[in-house]
């Protein structure tokens, strides 16, 4: 693969036109990629009450259909050579159904089920697909906040309280998709409580509520 080293580029993967200008060059530099990994995305919180038009318009244009445009620009090549992985980051938000991050979850349930049917368009083409949903972990990421000032309390809380660490998270999510698996879960606790809501359903609800009403004691 020509090039060597690091190469930076910028683009907002919430326009069409700049994700199409920044296929060119990385081509150019890289030649098809080996992994590609969708993992821009912006944070948003508060119910479907709080939040505006405006906002939902933001967050899916950013944190799904920017995994759109990424896969747009760069699945050609993959197809073309017959291998290639895709890893699209999520987030245990697109899988909780939990009140009060209604954008931010709608947007992430569909980078999830995009993932799903990717996978299955592309079985047998030599191009994998992963999709990787973590529960909080501390990172930079409510330094793009959309939306309630409530909600963005609450979730600095749950990343400072997190066990889990930034390079812990990001080597579980690759090693996983180096193995091929599909849905990665790769934060403590997140693949019991995955495994509650498919098996026990009305469980998983009742103790989500719980645990909502115990944190909207705690304000």
């Amino acid at each position: 693969m020509p090039g060597s080293g690091h190469v930076a580029f910028t683009a907002d993967v919430g326009s069409d036109a700049s994700m199409e200008a920044l296929r060119d060059p990385v081509l150019a530099q890289w030649g098809v990629p080996d992994v590609l990994i969708n993992n821009a995305g912006i944070a948003s919180g508060g119910t479907l009450l709080e939040s505006t038009m405006d906002e939902w318009r933001e967050v899916l244009e950013i944190n799904l259909l920017g995994v759109v445009r990424g896969c747009q620009a760069f699945l050609p090549g993959m197809l073309a050579r017959g291998s290639g992985r895709i890893l699209n980051i999520a987030s245990f938000a697109a899988l909780a159904g939990a009140p009060s991050i209604m954008s931010y979850g709608v947007a992430k349930g569909g980078v999830y089920t995009l993932s799903a049917q990717l996978r299955a368009e592309l079985h047998g083409s030599g191009v994998s697909v992963s999709v990787a949903c973590p529960s909080f972990f501390q990172t930079n990421l409510l330094q793009n906040w959309r939306g309630s000032e409530r909600m963005k309390g609450n979730a600095a809380k749950m990343m400072t309280r997190s066990g889990d660490t930034i390079d812990g998270v990001a080597d579980n999510i690759f090693a996983a998709s180096e193995r091929g698996e599909f849905l990665i879960l790769p934060t403590k606790g997140a693949a019991a409580r995955w495994r509650l809501r498919r098996w026990a359903p009305a469980l998983y609800f009742r103790q989500l509520m719980a645990l909502v009403a115990e944190r909207t004691r705690g304000h």
